[in-house]
């Protein structure tokens, strides 16, 4: 045999294949050279399956004509989607975890840092050795996937099962992912309706030592609501990127809307958090307060402050909010989320209700959800609740877990 041959040396020069076949292949060929690298590391091949918008499916990237799922498992599947709840590959999806089927197919969570992407299906046929090199290769493929999704509208609309309205679609384009995390702290985020949203948007992102949170909600539901939520979203990251304070940011977007969308009235909570200290600080204009979440319950009140005016009307350009402090305590969880949300009424007029909210991520979380998992059961709850959504309905959670 072969010593250079790939599957004989070991699956470093597999990777490394895939890896130097992957600048210049598009989008339609990648699903191509990762089957190929797993049939070079023994498996019976490979497919990959991303999470759609709203989370509800898993669709198989399309590999070559007449090329099918790898295995009977995926036989479930309505034309390359699988279900993420009722299926194996949705489980592996949901928990984070490889699961294996009865035939010796593995499924394999597709995750970069703790945003879920998808799954990659391997086999039938990976010894436990291979398995180690298939779950290199399908964190190979998730960085891919990523890399390529911003420029190729292949992979983004095998996401969707529907078009996006216009605004929907400008929203989509500032977002950032949905979860994101370190060793100190994490935040994962969701939003709905997922093909209609219109004034809400939310932001996270790490600096040295400090999380960065924002939740806004503007006005409306129209292109200028979701122009405004943009400019939000930008006038946070630019500002707190010059070196500016909370307060400088909320000035900001209050100075920037009342001169370039004028009579557009947004609401907002902006937040830090210190991931060394705990310090949690935030400016809250005109928004519903945050939650805190301690040891399965929620602090009532604790992070109630008086209200101060929202956003768009120039209130804060010669007086800016005061911000808040709080120091956590390690394994808090803080909570933040649109009135779509908790206004979101059933058909015999009752309202989802803040209990309900914390009760039903409480709950997910005791259970042994991972923070992703508990809010798309949150989502799923709500649009159960309410099946049309009439609000924009966000939630964001970030959770301060220091190394020890």
């Amino acid at each position: 045999m072969n010593a250079d041959d790939p599957v004989v040396s070991g699956m470093g020069p597999v990777l490394a294949w895939v890896l130097e076949r992957s600048h210049d292949a598009s989008a339609g060929e990648l699903p191509v050279l990762i089957d190929e690298a797993a049939r070079r590391m023994g498996a019976a091949g490979a497919r990959v399956y991303v999470a759609d918008v709203q989370q509800a499916g898993l669709v198989m990237l399309p590999l070559r004509e007449g090329a099918g799922p790898v295995s009977e498992t995926s036989a479930e599947g309505d034309g390359g989607r699988l279900a993420v709840d009722g299926s194996l590959a949705g489980l592996a999806y949901r928990t984070q975890r490889v699961q294996l089927g009865n035939d010796g197919t593995a499924w394999l969570p597709m995750i970069d840092g703790i945003e879920r992407v998808g799954v990659m299906e391997a086999g039938p046929g990976p010894d436990p050795g291979r398995l180690e090199s298939c779950k290199a290769l399908a964190s190979l493929a998730t960085l891919l996937v990523i890399s390529k999704s911003t420029h190729n509208d292949l992979l983004v609309a095998r996401g969707r099962s529907r078009p996006m309205t216009l605004q929907a679609e400008l929203l989509w384009a500032f977002l950032p992912p949905r979860s994101i995390g370190t060793r100190e702290a994490t935040s994962t985020a969701v939003l709905e309706p997922a093909y209609d949203i219109g004034g809400d948007a939310f932001d996270h992102g790490f600096t040295d030592g400090r999380l960065h949170l924002a939740l806004l909600d503007a006005m409306g539901h129209d292109l200028a609501s979701g122009g405004a939520s943009a400019v939000g979203l930008a006038a946070c990251r630019s500002t707190r990127r010059s070196g500016g304070t909370l307060p400088d940011i909320a000035r900001t977007i209050d100075r920037t809307l009342a001169e370039w969308i004028p009579n557009r009235l947004m609401t907002g909570i902006i937040a830090d958090l210190d991931t060394v200290r705990g310090e949690f600080t935030w400016v809250n204009c005109g928004h519903p307060a945050p939650l805190l979440i301690r040891d399965g319950h929620v602090l009532t009140a604790a992070l109630e402050r008086p209200a101060q005016l929202p956003l768009g009307f120039g209130f804060h350009t010669e007086l800016p909010p005061v911000p808040h402090s709080t120091r956590l305590e390690p394994g808090d969880r803080v909570l933040l989320y649109s009135d779509g949300v908790t206004e979101a009424r059933s058909t015999d007029h009752q309202q989802f209700g803040e209990a309900r909210l914390a009760d039903t991520i409480i709950r997910s979380m005791a259970a042994g959800d991972p923070a992703p998992e508990a809010l798309r059961r949150l989502i799923e709850n709500l649009l159960t609740h309410q099946n049309r959504l009439d609000d924009d309905a966000t939630i964001l959670l970030a959770e301060w877990h220091p190394s020890s």
